[in-house]
Formats: structure tokens, C-alpha cells, sequence
């Protein structure tokens, strides 16, 4: 008996990841949001944002989870972003230390700036993760578009990732 459920867990865990690794989001240009997100932490998603900011798919950017160090100065030189862009259109947000932060972080920003949809840019491999925690910080009135940034994970990058998504995912489906 016992050896049937954990085959059965096994299964489901298996095809779980293999929807997981075979199905990551990609970018969406398809509509316009109120603004875009952008948590710290992978290649080419500040980029991402950037670029759609600049081609109007949104007025504002937040950039989550900025290294406290950062002076807006450096990050505009890093990202050839104009000043002007930078003082009417960009924040950075210097709170967020991890995946939860960044949606508590962009939950926040929202509230403040009464926006009522977003583009979440990410690598592909976080967006399921990043989305889980932004359902629980978010009110359910808030749009969010997928927008995610192609890479090449590893096989373990994926586990990984995948892993933490069942604990996010988990710990909505039980809370306390």
C-alpha cells in the first residue's frame, strides 16, 4: 500500500515537471499594461523591461529587489537609461530579498500608484514561482500579463526551480 502511493506521488511529481520543463512561458507583446515589473536576479530581464518600456507597453517600471548599493546614477549608466526616463518612468525598489519580497514589494508599489494591471518580465523558469507569489500579495483585481525572458536553464536549475514552485504553491493550498 504504501509502496503504491509513493508511485503514485512519484508519477505525479514526474509529469508535474515534465509540464513544468517543457511548457516555460515566453514574452507577450501582446497588450499594453499599466506598468511593468521586473524582479532582480537573471539575465536579460532588466533588459526585457527596459526595451518595453521604451516601446510604450507601459508607462512605469519597477525594477524589485536592487541591490541597496545601487545608486540610480550607476543603474542608468549600467542600462543606458536617460535621465529623463529614468525621473519620469523607472523605480527601484531596494526591499525585496528574495521571490516573496518581490511580490510583496510590487504589491506595494501597486497599492501606491493605484495600477490595475502589470507585465511580470522574468526569466522563464520564475515565472510560475514569482506568479504563485504574486497571487497571494496581489489584490484579484490586478491583471497580470507573463512576460518571460528565454534562457537555457540546466536540468537542475529546473529542479530546483520546480521544487520551490510546489512549496509556493503548497504553502497557499495550506497556510497555517
Amino acid at each position: 500500500m504504501i509502496g503504491r502511493i509513493f508511485a503514485a506521488f512519484l508519477l505525479f511529481w514526474l509529469v508535474g515537471f515534465l509540464w513544468f520543463a517543457v511548457t516555460l512561458p515566453g514574452p507577450d507583446d501582446s497588450q499594453a499594461t499599466d506598468a511593468i515589473v521586473v524582479p532582480t536576479g537573471g539575465a536579460g530581464r532588466i533588459g526585457r523591461g527596459l526595451d518595453l518600456l521604451r516601446e510604450g507597453k507601459a508607462k512605469k517600471l519597477l525594477v524589485s529587489g536592487v541591490d541597496i548599493h545601487v545608486r540610480p546614477v550607476e543603474f542608468a549608466t549600467e542600462y543606458k537609461v536617460s535621465d529623463r526616463l529614468m525621473d519620469c518612468c523607472v523605480t527601484l525598489g531596494f526591499d525585496a530579498l528574495d521571490t516573496r519580497g518581490n511580490a510583496r514589494e510590487t504589491a506595494q508599489w501597486i497599492k501606491k500608484n493605484s495600477y490595475h494591471s502589470i507585465r511580470i518580465v522574468t526569466s522563464d523558469w520564475h515565472m510560475r514561482r514569482i506568479r504563485q507569489e504574486l497571487r497571494q500579495a496581489l489584490p484579484a483585481d490586478v491583471v497580470v500579463l507573463e512576460d518571460g525572458v528565454r534562457t537555457e536553464p540546466s536540468l537542475k536549475m529546473l529542479f530546483l526551480e520546480y521544487n520551490k514552485f510546489l512549496l509556493t504553491f503548497l504553502s497557499e493550498a495550506w497556510p497555517g
